[in-house]
């Protein structure tokens, strides 16, 4: 990650926080902008989504074309393919004249469709010929015609759940994911909590040339346990509100004070962070380089067990000391740790309880009839072939433990749908048998 670049996109859209997080979605914003995928940002409502299109087009090589924000939520189901796709003179009633749709105006340059959830399954389609072929018809027409657009697509519901319930086509739905961001909401993004607030107080005050408060510390503690459940558009409200009713008393502002602007929750602990595809707190959804990882692992870890039964056998053989004394490289990493077993905390990390993949299935060959030369044959034998073919072993346990439920057989693997439908295609897995 580029510091320097990341601090500099803060700067330059007056994005304020040091999260971890925040800066990671704004890296991977920075990496898109300069192609042309999709991009689907996803997180709750008021945390900022919209910044992160900005900056996209911003930094693309469309930045001189036209850029469009629309709230799919908010046009009725009846008129939005005419906003987005235009329509002809006549096409339906009120149409007194042709009209340009979005897609047509902005050619060259960027739409940001926000609440894409809300879209209808209709427009839903006429969206998904869009991204795939460039190509549109205007409601009463049959000319199809070309656009090139790039759409930048956020939502603050889960798709996969909208797809599940048949709210959102599947298809569409893969095709926006091409790009995911996930915007942290701001009860996850810590200290960020108190400099935004310190912001919109210090932003208010000079509008109105009034005193700017300043919060104890007990009243700062309070504001960082607050769960916010708008995020950052609640947080300004309250900021402001605070600034205007409390500046006369020309006081600094205490926890008693402060409690009286912050509307209760169902919980002043800060809430679980909700699970969003693409969202790197989300542990069902590790990448598939960390399922990589895992088989690696213990494929190193049952190769370790393995010389060690083969050691123990053959300290107990007649001719073992001899076959150990010329071949004790082998087993010299048993005592250096080179290939001790990995630590289960990594592994918790990478998949959650209740999710780890069981490996019980995979037993080494009786002890008495491995040699040497087998485990020779066996540390030269090709890493990507016996990656390979374990990760393609454990896709198929888990499809026949799952009854061929995909959906299941994810996230029993620890990996998204999209990803156990290429290594289904991949290793072309027959899920009949």
């Amino acid at each position: 990650m580029d510091v320097k670049e990341v601090q500099s996109v803060k700067q330059r859209f007056g994005i304020i926080g040091n999260a971890p997080s925040l800066n990671y979605a704004i890296n991977v914003g920075i990496q898109v902008a300069a192609t042309d995928l999709t991009v689907l940002i996803t997180g709750e409502s008021g945390s900022g989504k919209e910044s992160f299109s900005k900056i996209i087009h911003s930094l693309s090589s469309r930045k001189h074309g036209q850029f469009i924000a629309i709230n799919c939520g908010a046009i009725p189901e009846g008129t939005i393919d005419s906003e987005l796709f235009g329509h002809e003179k006549g096409s339906f009633t009120g149409a007194v004249d042709q009209r340009k749709g979005y897609f047509e105006t902005t050619n060259g340059g960027t739409i940001f469709l926000d609440e894409i959830g809300e879209m209808p399954m209709g427009t839903q389609a006429r969206l998904l010929r869009v991204l795939e072929n460039g190509e549109f018809i205007r409601v009463g027409s049959s000319k199809v015609q070309k656009t090139d657009v790039r759409v930048v697509a956020a939502t603050n519901v889960n798709l996969l759940a909208a797809v599940e319930q048949g709210k959102f086509r599947e298809d569409l739905y893969y095709r926006l994911n091409t790009v995911p961001i996930f915007v942290p909401p701001l009860r996850e993004r810590g200290e960020d909590i108190e400099l935004l607030f310190r912001k919109f107080t210090t932003d208010f005050a000079e509008r109105y040339r009034i005193k700017p408060i300043q919060l104890s510390e007990a009243a700062k503690l309070l504001l960082l346990r607050y769960p916010f459940p708008g995020n950052i558009r609640q947080l300004k409200n309250i900021a402001e509100q605070i600034s205007i009713l409390e500046s006369e008393s020309n006081k600094v502002i205490e926890a008693e004070t402060l409690a009286k602007y912050l509307p209760p929750v169902s919980s002043q602990a800060p809430q679980a962070p909700m699970v969003w595809p693409g969202n790197q707190t989300d542990a069902n959804a590790i990448s598939e380089r960390e399922l990589l990882y895992k088989v690696l692992f213990d494929m190193r870890r049952d190769m370790n067990d393995l010389k060690r039964l083969v050691l123990d056998v053959l300290k107990n053989e007649k001719n073992g000391h001899e076959i150990l004394n010329n071949n004790k490289e082998l087993f010299d990493s048993l005592q250096t740790g080179e290939l001790a077993p990995e630590p289960e905390a990594p592994m918790t990390r990478l998949l959650p309880a209740g999710n780890l993949i069981e490996m019980d299935d995979y037993e080494p060959d009786d002890p008495s009839d491995v040699t040497v030369e087998d485990i020779t044959h066996e540390t030269e034998e090709d890493d990507s072939l016996s990656l390979e073919k374990k990760e393609k072993e454990m896709i198929v346990k888990a499809l026949r433990r799952n009854n061929n439920k995909r959906k299941y057989a994810a996230q029993a693997l620890g990996i998204s749908e999209r990803t156990l439908y290429r290594k289904i295609k991949q290793y072309q897995i027959d899920e009949e048998n």
